[in-house]
This record gives structure tokens, sequence and C-alpha cells, in this order.
């Protein structure tokens, strides 16, 4: 029987920590689990079900008209899947793409100016709050951009472009480094 392949993070161990002065930072997050819920449930309910389903530490995403994303940072427990999925029946359905999608933190003063770089989002937090969310392009990868904090944004990619995006945006960063001095 020939040897499967075996899972392997698609940005292992990637970090990128320039620009010191603007404390500029790049994270590969933790792959954990990713569901795309599309239905009419609203968040409130969802929140709910995902608590009993053991989804306890899981953030709700916007992802489009009656579309959500449920990201957290713990693998995923099939029987949590299973339940969370008998609890929304009728009202929405669940899609598991924790493994076809990565997530990347930006973080540092100047995130915001990086991320402005590569999309036309308006990012001021007057605009695009905490826990905002939006899907666009970021030069030409399409990303889901999320604020997590004043300073800090995850944005979530397909798996296979979870490379592209890296690089696109070390190279981003290193170029406002070179900018700035």
């Amino acid at each position: 029987m020939p040897d499967l392949p075996q899972h392997r993070p698609v940005l292992a161990g990637a970090r990128y920590s320039g620009m010191a002065a603007a404390g500029l930072r790049l994270e590969a997050l933790p792959e954990g689990h990713l569901l795309h819920v599309l239905g009419t449930i609203e968040p409130a309910a969802l929140a709910a079900e995902l608590v009993k389903a053991g989804f306890t530490n899981s953030s709700i995403r916007k992802a489009g008209f009656r579309q959500w994303f449920v990201a957290g940072d713990e693998p995923l427990i099939p029987s949590g899947l299973e339940g969370l999925t008998a609890a929304i029946a009728g009202k929405a359905f669940v899609m598991d793409q924790s493994h076809g999608r990565v997530r990347i933190g930006v973080s540092g003063r100047s995130s915001r100016l990086l991320l402005s770089k590569g999309t036309a989002v308006d990012l001021h937090p007057t605009v695009f709050p905490e826990g905002q969310s939006a899907m666009t392009m970021l030069g030409h990868i399409s990303v889901q951009i999320v604020r997590t904090g004043d300073d800090s944004f995850e944005l979530t990619v397909l798996r296979s472009f979870g490379e592209s995006l890296w690089d696109e945006l070390t190279h981003m960063a290193e170029s406002a480094e070179k900018d700035s001095a």
C-alpha cells in the first residue's frame, strides 16, 4: 500500500518581524478550524449553537449574504462538527473548510498602512471597527480581512494561495521598510 501524504501546514513556522520602528509583524496562525456556514440563522443563534457544540473559542466572521466563517485555533473535532450540523439543520448548512484555507496575522502600528498597499478596503477604525470583516482582493489574491484589534488583522486565504500571499505581504513590508529608511 502506498504511503499517504502527511499533512504539512502551508506556512509552517513562518514569521516576519520587520520595520522595527513600526513594530510590524506577520504571523502564520494555527490552521485550527474554519467552517463555512450558509443559511438564514442569525449570528447570535449561531454563536449559541457553537458554544453547545464545543466551539467556545471560535469567532464568527461575515463572509457574504447569509454566509459566515467560523474560525478558531483548535483542531476540528468531528463530533463537534456533527453536533453543530444537527443543531442548525433546516436553518443553515455547515461546510468544513479547515483543510482548504489558512490564516495569516498582520499586526503592529503599520499594519493598516501595509494592507492599504494591496486592497481598496478602507481600514480606518471608524469605518472598519474591531470584528468587522470584508471579502476583498489583496493584490491579485482573494482574501477575507478581519480586524481583530486596534492594530491587528487576520487574513484568510485559500490554502493554495497561502505561500503567494505570504510572499506578497513580506515583499510589501520590505518595500515599505526601505521607503521609510
